[in-house]
């Protein structure tokens, strides 16, 4: 996918999410989560709220999500920033075959982030939490050969 992104294969702390958790002393037994999930993290990610790619297979939905989730303050600002600097170069990114395939999905802020006018014509786009992008999977592409 590209030499900053690591599959890490460890059991601890790799790219697999865990399923179960400690039920030992909980009166609930299931599961954590009932579907696998693959999270591929940025080399100098040491949590979610970096950039990377989650794969999640389920059989009644499984998706591919792309970007970063929930980022802090300064990266928000820095991404909001490109956004404006090069609104011609956001729309084509976001726009034709990626738009044919994913879409941005996400938590949004109610209110025009700080420094960027309510009439902007990416505001929608700008006061964006999440800068992530899903594409839905059906059961056919995930079951096929060349899936991988």
């Amino acid at each position: 996918m590209s030499p900053h992104f690591e599959a890490n294969a460890r059991k601890v702390g790799g790219l697999l999410f865990r399923i179960f958790r400690d039920v030992r002393f909980s009166k609930d037994k299931s599961r954590y989560k009932t579907n696998p999930g693959v999270h591929f993290r940025h080399e100098r990610a040491k949590e979610a709220h970096a950039p990377g790619s989650y794969l999640h297979i389920d059989p009644k939905e499984s998706f591919l999500g792309l970007g970063i989730w929930h980022p802090e303050t300064a990266p928000a600002k820095q991404i909001r920033e490109a956004i404006d600097d090069d609104p011609k170069g956001w729309k084509r990114a976001t726009g034709g075959k990626f738009a044919k395939t994913f879409t941005l999905e996400g938590e949004s802020l109610k209110r025009p982030p700080a420094g960027f006018d309510k009439d902007h014509p990416l505001i929608e786009d700008l006061k964006r939490k999440d800068f992530i992008a899903v594409a839905d999977l059906t059961q056919k592409q995930i079951c096929a050969r060349n899936f991988m």
